[in-house]
């Protein structure tokens, strides 16, 4: 309930114009469909702009055991944040895809048109939070020690300190202040593999959430989790062998954690491959995200 309040207040001071600038801070993270595999070509025109007031720091998704990630630049939202994106300390280098960032960002935008709102993204495709389900693809554990020691939570941080090391985000020549609102999670389909990575998915998924919160340095910042779904498109009709385990344990998790949330409409959308959703479903799906976060925002 304070945490609620506070947040309020937050919006509320934006609204007013109190103080300095304020920019409410939502994290997006996960996998492959937090990554975006929407083709930009396909989004309607009123989409396929920059989103003016919305401002994104993607971090640069990189492998596990490589130097740690996470460059990036602060720039105003528009398409090209999907699968593919990379970026340096001086650019974005944009994509043909998208993710569910620009629905979220639009649909928050006109839940609160009066509010600062920042994205800080950082996924990686095929990622695991379980240690034994990495593969080649990573993982965000943040005891992962293959290699170098190097792992997905890492290049987390790195990101986040670097969107935080930036004062003026707007570029106004004034000093910006971040207040961290809420995380967006979308994974889980690599721990589906095999029944004791599935069955331990809960526990796990609590142990990630509650370090990215501590990283926020905010204990009950709010969650929102993407339910996983499947294509169904495989010779046994199903793509995730545990999928079915994860998404028990998806809701177990929200069922146990009174700031956190969980979208199903995911198993409504069609498929552009076996793994990733069509276009219309990352439209639909950031919006979806945004009708939760405002509940449990509180306002």
């Amino acid at each position: 309930m304070k945490r609620k309040l506070s947040l309020f207040l937050v919006i509320l001071s934006i609204s007013l114009n109190i103080s300095a600038k304020k920019y409410i801070v939502f994290y997006l993270g996960g996998q492959s469909n937090m990554d975006g595999h929407g083709t930009v070509s396909e989004l309607p025109k009123e989409l396929n702009l920059p989103v003016n007031g919305v401002y994104i720091f993607h971090g640069n998704s990189t492998k596990d055991t490589f130097e740690v990630g996470g460059q990036g630049i602060w720039e105003v939202l528009k398409p090209g944040h999907g699968a593919s994106h990379s970026a340096t300390f001086q650019k974005n280098n944009l994509s043909n895809e998208f993710g569910l960032e620009l629905t979220f960002a639009t649909e928050m935008q006109k839940l609160y048109p009066n509010s600062n709102i920042a994205l800080i993204k950082y996924s990686r495709g095929g990622t695991s939070i379980h240690k034994d389900a990495a593969g080649p693809f990573g993982c965000w554990e943040p005891d992962f020690t293959v290699g170098t020691g190097v792992n997905q939570y890492d290049h987390f941080l790195a990101t986040v300190r670097n969107a935080y090391a930036v004062h003026d985000i707007d570029g106004d020549g004034e000093d910006d202040e971040l207040i961290p609102a809420g995380i967006l999670w979308m994974q889980g389909e690599s721990d589906a593999g095999k029944a004791e990575w599935a069955n331990q998915y809960a526990a796990n998924l609590k142990r990630l959430m509650d370090l990215i919160r501590a990283a926020f340095r905010t204990d009950d910042l709010p969650v929102v989790v993407g339910r996983i779904s499947d294509s169904g498109n495989s010779p046994t009709g199903k793509v995730w062998k545990y999928g079915r385990e994860i998404r028990w344990q998806q809701a177990k998790f929200v069922s146990r954690d009174q700031n956190a949330a969980l979208v199903t409409s995911t198993d409504n959308y069609d498929y552009s491959d076996p793994y990733h959703y069509d276009s219309k479903g990352y439209i639909d799906l950031g919006k979806q995200f945004a009708k939760k976060m405002s509940l449990l925002l509180g306002f």
